[in-house]
This record gives C-alpha cells, sequence and structure tokens, in this order.
C-alpha cells in the first residue's frame, strides 16, 4: 500500500527558514544541536544548559529523557570529555541509557564547547 494517508505525519517544531528545534517523525523526534545559552561558561555549565534546553524541549513535544533512543555529542576539545560526562552522567536516565557517540570537531562558533544532537521516542 503507497497511499499518501498512510505516511507519518511531520511536525516542524520552532523553525525558521534555516532550520526547526526539533522535527516529530510518528513518535520519534529528531533534535537540532543543542547548546548552551552562556557560551563564555566552561564545559560543564555548557552542558548543564544545554541539557535543560533539552528537558524543556522534551516536555514540550511530550517526551522526556528515559524516552532518548540516540545522542551525538560533539566537543571542542577532547580534553573536555571527562567534565561533559561528570554532567552527562548525573543527567541522564541510568535506567534506560540511549545509544551515544562522541567526537571533537570544529565548532561553528569557537565558543561553543559542547553540543548535543539527541533522537527520542515520544
Amino acid at each position: 500500500m503507497n497511499s499518501v494517508s498512510s505516511r507519518p505525519q511531520i511536525v516542524r517544531h520552532d523553525r525558521n527558514s534555516r532550520r526547526s528545534r526539533a522535527v516529530m517523525v510518528g513518535d520519534i523526534i529528531y533534535f537540532a544541536g543543542q547548546i548552551g545559552d552562556d557560551l563564555s561558561g566552561d564545559v560543564a555549565q555548557q552542558t548543564r544548559e544545554a541539557l535543560a534546553r533539552l528537558d524543556r524541549l522534551l516536555a514540550e513535544l511530550g517526551s522526556d529523557k528515559s524516552r532518548l533512543v540516540s545522542a551525538t555529542i560533539w566537543l571542542r576539545d577532547m580534553a573536555d570529555f571527562e567534565a561533559m560526562n561528570a554532567v552527562w552522567d548525573g543527567w541522564i536516565d541510568p535506567a534506560n541509557p540511549p545509544a551515544r557517540s562522541c567526537a571533537q570537531v570544529v565548532m561553528a562558533e569557537p565558543s561553543i564547547r559542547v553540543e548535543i544532537i539527541p533522537v527520542a521516542a515520544r
């Protein structure tokens, strides 16, 4: 059956002409990269702020961190790996950890120390 009506609905959240903060396809939520609010802070602060933003978005979209499926984490410097993990480990639902990867990348804005790109189920 190749009916248009059988396609999952796509809902774009907090969008502009360039990006959406999140896109729901059926019951799966794909998020744009989440960064901290105060980019002058260290990686721990930026990680806490990015995760707080993610908590708000998850709640707005009817989900929570226990429903994370995967997370890709970009670090400006792998020297920040342990400090980021200390915050991540205190935030994540240990009974429902997502698949996760982490890499060092050149950030679009040099003051960004961490960017978190998750996928969640509703």
